[in-house]
């Protein structure tokens, strides 16, 4: 789905092959709108993503028993993350929720919406919820930055006018906050922040943002084989106290051992470096392959950087090698990125419900 914002002056658009395709990769500074997100304040157009509404009485119970999260829990309004997992505990979704009167709202990668659907609707059976997409009803912008506040005041979800509601998220930076706007509504809800004072800011800005807040993301920094503990993904996304879902004995049996075979760390890159790795991509260690590539981007501060899943047996102070042969780029993983062997006492409670 190709946004409107596209025809904005100075728009640059993505390259077809991204994930990102349809929205805008910068406004002509890229840096410029990454500083913006991370010292004031900026919004950025995420229209391209999936959304999926759950309506029906036994919306909180039903997702209860199909998904990581505590949906009992969760107030209205309320909102939240959730994982889908196959029966071996490996990633299949990742969705970011909102609960809104009586529908729960699911946004998530486009890719992943027809196949979350279709799996949705065959687990009815006799529960009265009616799941939809709802891309065409709903489309995703965010606001970053400490002055994020000022343009979309209140907590946790709140109503806004006109439709749509606005949801505030702990990522990818400072009073991050999603705007789930009316799609036909999209360019006044832009020019509306725009003109308060919001920077446009391109999908660079919100990935390079990501990255440094160590945040996966869905079919890039995660593969077939990939566990929530190994992604950062237990604390927002997993209740540890609950049980019955799909995938959940492999979560506990993790959780209780606390050693993941993999663990997603940051690589810093050699900048000097013309043509950087790409996604998917080995990363080795003495010429032995111990991770692959997830997210690769160029961040304001930090450089050439990106997120890998590595072997948990990989020293992390080690010298790194990412990419493919022909351009492989020395890399070092930075040391707060790497998540220790076991849980802190207490981290074992159940994940944060943002209400």
């Amino acid at each position: 789905m190709t946004s409107p914002l596209l025809e904005i002056h100075g728009a640059v658009a993505i390259p077809e092959d991204s994930p990102d395709s349809g929205v805008a990769w910068h406004y002509g500074d890229p840096y410029g709108e990454q500083r913006a997100a991370a010292r004031s304040v900026a919004v950025i157009d995420r229209s391209h993503r999936g959304v999926l509404a759950v309506p029906g009485e036994d919306r909180l119970d039903w997702l209860h028993s199909l998904t990581s999260q505590h949906f009992t829990s969760l107030a209205a309004p309320g909102g939240t993350e959730a994982l889908v997992l196959d029966a071996h505990g490996h990633v299949e979704d990742h969705v970011i929720v909102a609960h809104v009167d009586d529908t729960v709202w699911l946004d998530g990668e486009a890719y992943r919406t027809a196949p979350l659907l279709d799996y949705l609707v065959k687990m009815r059976f006799w529960s009265k919820v009616e799941p939809r997409d709802a891309t065409g009803e709903l489309a995703v912008l965010t606001v970053v930055g400490p002055d994020a506040p000022a343009l979309v005041p209140g907590d946790g979800v709140t109503p806004l006018d006109g439709g749509g509601f606005a949801r505030r998220m702990p990522w990818p930076g400072v009073h991050a906050v999603d705007l789930l706007v009316p799609r036909d509504r999209l360019v006044d809800h832009w020019q509306r922040l725009t003109s308060a004072g919001a920077r446009p800011a391109g999908s660079w800005a919100f990935e390079a943002l990501r990255v440094e807040a160590l945040r996966p993301r869905l079919g890039i920094d995660t593969d077939e084989r990939t566990i929530p503990h190994e992604v950062n993904w237990i604390e927002p996304a997993v209740h540890l106290d609950k049980g019955c879902y799909r995938g959940q004995e492999t979560v506990a049996k993790v959780a209780n051992i606390g050693r993941p075979p993999r663990r997603m760390v940051l690589l810093h890159l050699d900048g000097s470096q013309e043509v950087l790795p790409v996604t998917g991509e080995p990363v080795k260690l003495s010429d032995r392959v111990v991770g692959r590539v997830g997210t690769v981007v160029r961040h304001h501060e930090l450089g050439s950087v990106a997120l890998a899943l590595v072997k948990r047996s990989a020293p992390v102070d080690g010298e790194f090698v990412a990419g493919a042969d022909d351009h492989q780029v020395q890399a070092s993983v930075d040391p707060d990125s790497v998540a220790p062997d076991a849980p802190a006492p207490g981290r074992a409670a159940a994940a944060r419900l943002r209400g």
